[in-house]
């Protein structure tokens, strides 16, 4: 059964499998949120195929690899120990949500590798949120990849170092055929992105990851805990089939239930 719980976070890593996706966990440094100054389009859907993973690799950095067929998109999960960071990718494109801590690109470098791609394959940064641990590695990224446009929730954007300004994103506008939801409450600015084609939610801090299920957001670093948990109320009435979370493992099956639930819990 899965397992719901609202604030306690979890961020182990632990196994994957499960998901139709191609996935690269890389190991890293941890750090911590960084408290700062602390926002319903149609939901899209399609059943991601499923199949046993293969047995894990190991790559550079200590990395573990494993990788599975996919219908539709694929993703890479940048595990850097506390956070994550996810690329998304088709068809030799691909869309970088998040940058990690400070120091994070050679383990986003080496995941665009494992998949085939590279920095010019980059045409897309997604920030979720302000905070150091999902933009700590902005500006060396944007070095790397300097045709890549980056985008943020306009509330986030003036407490954002970057040395080029993200564009504000809000709800309905589509970046890579991705879809930004407006998810505030952990900050004022922070947003979600969903690949309806792929049913994969990117929810940023907006969920948290816990041993096989879902947690809310985590109140210790959110800014306003009532529009935090509407927050969670709204992605329950999107479809998707995986979740993944700026801190836990990933949900690779029955996501959008287990918001549901979860929300149904919180009322």
């Amino acid at each position: 059964m899965t397992r719901h719980r609202l604030f306690n976070r979890r961020v182990a890593i632990k196994e994957m499998g499960k998901a139709g996706l191609a996935i690269v966990v890389f190991g890293a440094a941890a750090c911590s949120d960084d408290a700062g100054t602390v926002p319903t389009p149609t939901p899209g859907s399609q059943a991601v195929t499923s199949a046993p993973p293969p047995a894990p690799s190991t790559t550079a950095r200590g990395a573990t690899t494993t990788a599975a067929a996919v219908s539709g998109s694929a993703f890479q999960r940048v595990d850097l120990g506390f956070v994550s960071a996810y690329i998304l990718y088709r068809a030799g494109e691909a869309a970088l949500v998040d940058t990690g801590v400070a120091g994070s690109a050679d383990a986003i470098e080496a995941a665009l590798i494992e998949v085939g791609l590279d920095w010019e394959a980059v045409g897309h940064v997604i920030l979720t949120h302000k905070h150091p641990d999902h933009v700590g590695s902005i500006d060396v990224v944007l070095a790397r990849a300097p045709g890549a446009a980056v985008y943020a929730g306009a509330p986030d954007i003036p407490s954002i170092a970057a040395a080029v300004e993200p564009q504000p994103v809000g709800n309905g506008d589509l970046v890579f055929d991705l879809e930004v939801i407006e998810t505030p409450g952990h900050t004022a600015g922070h947003i979600s992105v969903l690949d309806g084609v792929a049913g994969i939610l990117v929810a940023g801090d907006a969920l948290n990851g816990a041993s096989g299920g879902i947690d809310g957001p985590n109140p210790e670093f959110s800014e306003n805990m009532t529009v935090a948990l509407e927050s969670v109320r709204k992605l329950a009435g999107f479809t998707f089939e995986v979740a993944l979370f700026g801190h836990g493992d990933p949900l690779f099956e029955g996501a959008s239930a287990a918001v549901a639930e979860l929300a149904a819990e919180m009322a």
